[in-house]
């Protein structure tokens, strides 16, 4: 559309309406969206409504309990916080854009299965995009720094114990998958980190066990 006619239909809205409207124009899970919001709008809203990526969650829509988090340019965000205006130009990925284009799970969406890291489920899409941005800068965390990652996001169901060991099994999985070691360094921090009180029964990649 030629920008005569993009502005014509943003004059045609705001008369029909009353409301100033937007387009905006950005890259969502791999694929580029142009799409014509009221000014108002919230990025959350746009993602879930406009766009039907409904794995972003809308809890409490002050930017506390963390289930409408994606990722802006590889960073974490609230999307409840955001306008979708303020997302032109940018990438953003939800939940859903984080699995593999043949299907395979994201690490962490893996670990989440295989450590039963969610009940309800609502806030898991929020954990999950959280967890994916903090291992790209720590890909072999502690128990203490799992807990740290973890913080900022809100679940109501399990306690976070489950949460904590998913951290610990994603950053596992990325290291077997990239040929390392799945267990990483034989060193003192490792240990830590492979403690069964936060990891329970769950067995690494391999099924082998680390030492307590």
């Amino acid at each position: 559309m030629k920008t005569t006619d993009i502005e014509q239909h943003l004059d045609d809205l705001m008369a029909e309406t009353g409301e100033q409207h937007v387009q905006v124009t950005f890259t969502l899970n791999a694929t580029k969206q142009t799409i014509v919001v009221p000014a108002r709008t919230l990025a959350s809203d746009a993602i879930r409504h406009d766009l039907r990526q409904t794995g972003t969650h809308v809890g409490c829509e002050h930017g506390v309990c963390g289930a409408c988090t994606v990722l802006l340019d590889g960073k974490p965000v609230r999307a409840c916080l955001m306008l979708a205006a303020s997302l032109e130009g940018q990438t953003v990925t939800t939940v859903e854009g984080l699995v593999e284009p043949d299907g395979t799970l994201h690490p962490v969406q893996q670990a989440f299965k295989d450590c039963h890291g969610l009940q309800c489920g609502f806030c898991t899409p929020g954990f999950v995009t959280t967890i994916a941005a903090f291992l790209e800068d720590n890909d072999s965390p502690t128990q203490e720094e799992a807990t740290e990652a973890i913080a900022g996001n809100i679940c109501r169901c399990t306690g976070y114990q489950n949460i904590k060991a998913s951290v610990l099994r994603a950053a596992e999985i990325k290291r077997e998958r990239a040929g390392e070691f799945p267990l990483g360094p034989d060193d003192e921090s490792s240990r830590a980190a492979l403690d069964r009180k936060v990891r329970g029964s769950t067995n690494p990649v391999g099924g082998r066990m680390g030492r307590a």
